[in-house]
């Protein structure tokens, strides 16, 4: 509570109503610095806990003196009262659409379409290639700095006023930084982040409420709720992509300096944008958004927005029938989200016991892929989302990103759809199912069932894990049926002569077989610890394991608290490794696994008195004869950490070619900056 409300002797009126103002606008300083960076540079300095006690006083500072409460005050992210309905807002500028290409080749017609108009003036200009975020539309009034309106794009000339929704999206700053135009309305996409979505789809089933069909309808309607807390309570997130002014001028001479200038006022701006002085180049960025980066954003998009970069271009060009600009277009990428129909609903045992629904599909081409299985995650989830045997479904897929079903298109059924029943048994063993510790799951508890088996072998031979050469599904399946393996260590017993009798093998396959499992004795503790299928241990968590005990021994050993402490490793992977090497027939496997010869030890394991021990590094850009991989596996092995972004923390920056904003963010905060060559020389390597 503040010190500044209440003295010693708890009364309330030792203070002056200008050191209570004076408290209260420091207050909003602090916290709105902090949603700053937190939201928007992805560098938070101050703790939640710091957070929460600020904000709680300046909260009761207001409700104590409302006369203090400003339009910019971070106390209004909570939500307004309940609307009755929305008002209308008419934009400065009418917001106008965006025209669509398809291939490199329809770009490279549509540059010479302008070509034809502006002359050299266009491929002088060069280009402004950004993300095209799948949200929705929204327009932000500052008067003076301060957030006055925020509205939906409606009919592109007028929209709904839904300021006190917006209020509450964290992202978007209530009073702009630096030096901001009297009047300037901030154009940009209201999107819900992958991760948030999930998150609040979860919660949602477990509260009985239906689920969202997609972050961008769930983004949508979080915009139109009548009581903003709702909207506050949803994990919504803004990227600004242009500003104008009342006369309809852009307050910048191209662009990307809009963009930087955007992103000096505070304003949330996409990654991934590049400048390209040719289309060649823009058809290169869009095929490695659309095949590599895509896959790994943690939001929606369903292309690039390519634009003519220099302002004065941009209106000699003008504006096709008052409906698109000309100097704008999109480059749609292949689509992610397909209709299909759902013919059925089988189950899989996994190495863990986890049943895990799937959709058997009507064959689809997704994301440039044909797609005829998708995941569905679990029981609850189908029921929450009503799936039907028969349902016409949504299906999604991004990248390598394994297919999932969006939901249902309940206006397409007819009757013949039938509701899913979860399984009462084990489809593998028939053994009755058991509920997960986190009430969702379903999973075998029977540690013999074959299902459990078979996937087990498989993800232990599989190539982030053992690697085991020709080791495939089906020939997995065969030694299971044929009851020559039942588990792991069963495999180094193999011999050629036991091999060669199964169907399709012959001696020299039968000889590689048994060579490649021989070869995989050698790999190293990391891989081992996650072949071994331990619950909740990712390939990550079996590295920064391996890499702190060295040996399996040490980490067989270690206490729940020893394991807890290995940064990276919270108590449930804590608890299930010591759970792991306390279960009798866990124990067996290592003993058995010991006397065959596999490699207990970690070669790259942490040096604790390395001459990078305690520092904080970040790797950025094409090193010249380091992978990321292997530049991370000698910061560690050195004794430091690696991590994604760059803040105050960081003790230097790797930069290789093209190392973009973590290089600019290093400079303007005075992180070292060394390359590869001063790495190796500090690692005495």
């Amino acid at each position: 509570m503040s010190k500044l409300i209440h003295s010693e002797s708890g009364s309330a009126g030792d203070f002056t109503p200008q050191a209570v103002a004076e408290r209260a606008a420091a207050l909003r300083a602090e916290l709105t610095r902090a949603s700053h960076e937190y939201y928007v540079l992805d560098q938070p300095t101050m703790s939640d806990l710091e957070y929460d006690t600020r904000f709680r006083e300046l909260q009761q500072l207001e409700d104590t003196h409302p006369e203090l409460r400003t339009p910019d005050s971070p106390t209004l992210r909570v939500g307004a009262p309940v609307q009755s309905a929305f008002g209308r807002h008419k934009h400065l500028v009418p917001m106008l659409s965006l025209g669509n290409t398809f291939s490199a080749d329809e770009l490279v017609e549509w540059e010479a379409k302008l070509v034809r108009m502006a002359g050299r003036d266009v491929t002088d200009s060069g280009y402004t290639v950004e993300l095209k975020i799948d949200g929705a539309a929204i327009a932000l009034t500052y008067e003076r700095g301060v957030l006055v309106t925020g509205a939906t794009r409606g009919d592109g000339t007028t929209g709904e006023d839904v300021t006190a929704n917006i209020r509450t999206v964290r992202g978007i700053p209530l009073r702009l930084r630096g030096d901001a135009p009297d009047h300037v309305e901030v154009r940009g996409e209201l999107y819900l982040p992958f991760d948030g979505f999930e998150r609040m789809n979860e919660a949602r089933v477990k509260s009985g409420e239906p689920v969202f069909a997609n972050p961008r309808n769930a983004a949508a309607g979080s915009l139109r709720q009548l009581d903003p807390s709702i909207t506050a309570s949803r994990p919504l997130r803004f990227f600004g992509y242009t500003a104008v002014l009342p006369d309809g001028r852009t307050p910048a001479e191209s662009q990307w300096e809009l963009l930087e200038q955007l992103a000096a006022w505070g304003i949330p701006v996409a990654p991934h944008r590049k400048r390209c002085t040719t289309v060649a180049e823009v058809n290169e960025w869009a095929h490695h958004v659309e095949h590599t980066v895509r896959a790994e954003l943690n939001f929606a998009i369903d292309g690039g927005v390519i634009k003519v970069d220099r302002v004065s271009v941009q209106q000699d060009l003008g504006i096709i029938g008052a409906r698109e600009p000309r100097w704008m277009i999109a480059r749609k990428f292949a689509a992610d989200i397909a209709e299909t129909r759902l013919n059925d609903i089988n189950v899989n045992t996994g190495r863990t016991g986890v049943l895990t629904p799937y959709a058997v599909l009507e064959p689809v081409l997704v994301g440039g892929t044909t797609v005829t299985f998708a995941t569905l995650h679990n029981a609850d989830l189908i029921k929450a989302k009503d799936l039907r045997v028969g349902d016409t479904v949504q299906i999604k897929r991004a990248g390598d990103v394994i297919p999932q079903v969006i939901g249902p298109v309940p206006e397409k059924r007819d009757g013949s759809q039938k509701p899913w029943q979860a399984p009462t048994h084990c489809p593998s063993c028939n053994t009755p199912v058991a509920r997960e510790e986190d009430g969702v799951g379903l999973y075998c508890p029977n540690i013999a069932c074959a299902g459990r088996q078979l996937e087990g072998l498989v993800h232990f031979a599989a190539r982030d894990c053992m690697d085991i050469e020709g080791l495939s599904y089906q020939r997995i399946k065969q030694l299971l049926d044929a009851e020559l393996v039942h588990d792991a260590a069963d495999l180094y017993q193999l011999t050629v002569a036991q091999v060669v009798e199964l169907e399709r093998f012959a001696d020299k396959s039968a000889e590689n077989l048994i060579a490649a499992i021989a070869a995989s004795r050698e790999q190293p503790l990391s891989r081992l610890l996650f072949a071994l299928g331990i619950r909740h241990v990712g390939a990550q968590a079996a590295q920064l394991l391996a890499r702190r005990f060295g040996t399996l021994n040490a980490l067989a050993s270690a206490s729940v608290e020893d394991i807890e402490a290995v940064r990276g490793i919270g108590d449930v992977i804590a608890k299930s490794v010591r759970a792991f090497f306390d279960d009798a027939t866990s124990a067996k496997l290592i003993d058995r696994l010991r006397s065959l010869g596999l490699r207990f030890d970690e070669p790259e394991a942490q040096q604790a008195s390395g001459t990078l021990n305690g520092a904080v590094v970040v790797i950025t850009g094409t090193l010249p004869t380091l992978s990321r991989t292997d530049a991370t596996a000698v910061v560690e092995r050195a004794g430091g950490r690696v991590t994604s972004s760059v803040s105050k923390k960081t003790t230097f920056l790797v930069a290789g070619e093209e190392a973009g904003s973590k290089l600019d963010k290093a400079r303007d905060l005075g992180v070292e900056v060394i390359d590869e060559t001063e790495l190796l020389r500090r690692v005495g390597n």
